[in-house]
């Protein structure tokens, strides 16, 4: 059985590096840690990275890496992996290194096409992570997808990587938030019904409710667009506010989640399709919010020589 320790990281495809560098530092508030000569990374913990930015044609999502819970697991996650038919590939030495990490495999998602990373031992820094701009993170939260697979995804996510339904929306499903069993958090992955594959948003975690309201009146200074929020989703329970990151890519503060025990958990609730279940407080989002973005292939594997 596959148990996870949280959602690592992710590697998002920019239009312009510099740019979004600057963005992610200055107004989402990561720390930079280092580049070379494809990827900037940059952390909000103690985490080597949480985030790596990558120049690309047009913006999206590339990769998702997930932190095992043990060292221990990985062989015996590889062999079920393998098992399972999805050829798996564990990278290189080099390449673990380059990542600051330990044992780390790839593979494709068979329905988007995004590529997976498992991972563990990611070196940790010796001094915490500490804002840019004063609101701090504390974590990497969630991904969430758009596909018209989202039936096919949902049942990959739980019956083959151990994911755990938190709750459904809609009589025929258009809504699945899961969590990373045993991550505690409402959805560390969620994926909506929608015509193509796509990249909805991602979110991060942020200590205090106040970090959301600065952030209004931030981007507001800053003309940041404001895509939706603040408001409280009624899944999760969680204050959140959703902006535009420089291509327009959709960034969500969250605060205050519902957390799950590992054992004694409640159990999925089916919700109704509404706008109030999106938003407690009536909120309605704009129409540009969770429009672009790719689930985009990534190649990039030096495997281990066997």
């Amino acid at each position: 059985m596959i148990r996870y320790n949280k959602l690592g990281y992710l590697v998002l495809s920019v239009t312009d590096l510099e740019k979004s560098l600057d963005f992610y530092v200055n107004t989402v508030g990561m720390q930079f840690v280092e580049r070379d000569d494809e990827n900037v990374y940059l952390r909000s913990s103690y985490d080597h990275h949480n985030l790596i930015l990558q120049e690309g044609p047009e913006p999206g999502l590339r990769r998702v890496g997930w932190e095992l819970e043990k060292s221990s697991q990985f062989q015996d996650v590889f062999n079920y992996l393998t098992d399972k038919g999805l050829n798996p590939v564990e990278l290189s030495d080099k390449e673990a290194q380059k990542l600051a990490q330990g044992r780390t495999l790839r593979f494709k998602d068979p329905y988007v096409g995004v590529t997976y990373e498992f991972y563990v031992e990611m070196m940790q820094l010796g001094l915490p992570y500490k804002p840019t701009n004063g609101l701090e993170i504390e974590e990497l939260l969630h991904v969430v997808y758009e596909s018209p697979h989202l039936e096919e995804i949902t049942d990959f996510f739980v019956n083959t990587l151990n994911f755990k339904v938190s709750d459904f929306s809609g009589r025929e499903t258009n809504f699945a938030w899961l969590r990373a069993f045993p991550n505690k958090w409402h959805h560390t992955f969620a994926v909506t019904k929608g015509p193509e594959n796509k990249l909805n948003h991602i979110a991060f975690k942020v200590s205090r409710v106040d970090d959301i309201g600065i952030q209004v009146n931030r981007l507001n200074d800053q003309g940041v667009p404001i895509y939706f929020g603040p408001g409280r989703h009624h899944p999760s329970g969680s204050i959140f506010l959703y902006y535009s990151d420089p291509d327009g890519i959709a960034i969500e503060y969250s605060q205050g989640m519902e957390a799950f025990p590992e054992e004694g958990a409640r159990e999925p609730r089916r919700l109704e399709p509404s706008k109030e279940t999106i938003d407690e407080w009536g909120g309605t989002p704009q129409p540009e919010f969770g429009k672009t973005g790719k689930l985009l292939s990534d190649d990039s594997v030096e495997p281990v020589k066997n």
